[in-house]
């Protein structure tokens, strides 16, 4: 059985597979959603909160599949969450000397010396994700085992993230009564669920428009090229809403979702929308129209912010597979055609692959990061029982599990 379980800043999502006996593929079999509240912009501010919407969401999951949850990947994200490029080098020792043939240790050895970069002391390093090796001279090796050679480089994406803040999600998962098999950045899990290979090679943006952020993963030539994340996400589209018409923010959220639209060539007939009063007052009829020129200006700015970031990177090739719209924010009536038009790409709305089950319970945009932590457990248990010696692992992951690493951090620092 394979959990993930994606703490978000609205909502907690929980998502349960199980792997068919007969076919070995995965299932997903149990769906979970609850409210969130003790977030903010990704970052856990409520401990108490937060371990009740987990508990909430983990209970409906459970209650679908019939399976009880002891462990789960937990997705990690926030805008304490940062990406850059790093590059190793080493000589290869190699398991013949004098073929020079590159062995797995050469391999490791490479990733390690591109993980050694300086990072402050309140951070750690999340992931070590390989874009490609050079061998001598040869460019754009995506596997250099077996191959002979002298030199060994690889360039690598480094995600870091805040140590509280990975030890405050980590609490608030045991203490809901589970065990955190590993952190896992959302936007990768998303990747993961709603991209293609190709999509992937050609070079492609994903836009995860989350509650309290939005969350941005470039890919290039099928790997990581950059991760950001903008400090805006659907959570400010509800609160203009609330505060320009003068309503709750349980009201304007499900006024957003029954009746937002961001693109007013949708707008086909400008029907009224009733807002309720509030001491006591009538309801008020507004305008559809209205809505729509408080949430357009809003994701036209965030999709902006987005642009910004992208035209700073120095990408050596443009992004054929354009952009990736998921996350909840995906949903909005016309957020494709805003995001077209803002970034001049074509755009679609990723929802997660079907891997069999409740196929029309989780192919929903909502859904991607949580069915892409199932779907990254499942990787790599499955490589961890059933790879070759040889093999090497698509993410390093410096070979340690995430608790070993922190209690090392720990000694070394305070003991």
């Amino acid at each position: 059985m394979f959990v993930g379980l994606d703490i978000g800043t609205t909502k907690v999502c929980a998502v349960i597979g199980e792997r068919n006996i007969e076919t070995g593929k995965l299932e997903i079999t149990g769906i979970g959603a609850s409210p969130s509240t003790g977030l903010k912009k990704g970052v856990v501010v409520n401990i108490e909160a937060t371990l009740r919407s987990i508990g909430s969401a983990v209970e409906k999951a459970e209650m679908m599949s019939g399976r009880e949850v002891h462990n789960c990947w937990t997705g990690i994200g926030g805008s304490h969450i940062d990406g850059i490029n790093s590059r190793g080098v080493v000589a290869v020792t190699g398991r013949n000397r004098e073929t020079r043939e590159i062995g797995k240790e050469d391999v490791e050895r490479v990733l390690e010396a591109a993980r050694a970069v300086v990072i402050p002391m309140d951070r750690q390093i999340l992931e070590v994700i390989p874009q490609s090796y050079i061998v001598d001279d040869q460019k754009g090796v995506r596997d250099p085992l077996d191959m002979i050679g002298v030199r060994l480089e690889a360039e690598v994406h480094i995600i870091t993230c805040s140590v509280t803040g990975a030890q405050n999600l980590i609490k608030c998962v045991n203490r809901a009564g589970f065990r955190v098999n590993d952190l896992v950045l959302q936007s990768l899990a998303a990747g993961r669920a709603v991209l293609s290979p190709e999509e992937k090679e050609l070079g492609v943006v994903l836009i995860d428009l989350g509650g309290g952020t939005t969350d941005v993963l470039v890919y290039i030539e099928g790997a990581p090229y950059s991760t950001t994340t903008i400090p805006a996400g659907g959570a400010q589209v509800t609160s203009d809403i609330s505060i320009l018409k003068n309503i709750s923010p349980e009201y304007a959220e499900k006024i957003k979702l029954e009746a937002g639209c961001c693109w007013e060539p949708f707008l086909e007939e400008n029907s009224d929308i009733l807002i309720p009063g509030v001491g006591g007052r009538p309801p008020q009829p507004i305008p559809r129209s209205e809505i729509l020129a408080v949430i357009s200006p809003r994701m036209e700015e965030i999709f902006k912010m987005v642009k910004e970031r992208l035209d700073k990177l120095s990408l050596n090739r443009p992004l054929g597979a354009g952009i990736v719209l998921t996350g909840g924010g995906a949903q909005l009536l016309g957020a494709p055609e805003l995001a077209a038009q803002v970034f001049g790409s074509p755009v679609r709305v990723g929802v997660p692959h079907s891997e069999g089950g409740l196929v029309a319970e989780y192919q929903n945009p909502a859904f991607a990061t949580a069915v892409g932590l199932v779907l990254e457990g499942f990787d790599r248990e499955g490589q961890d029982a059933g790879s070759p010696a040889g093999d090497i692992r698509p993410r390093d992951k410096g070979g340690e599990p995430f608790w070993d690493k922190l209690m090392d951090w720990l000694k070394k620092e305070f003991f």
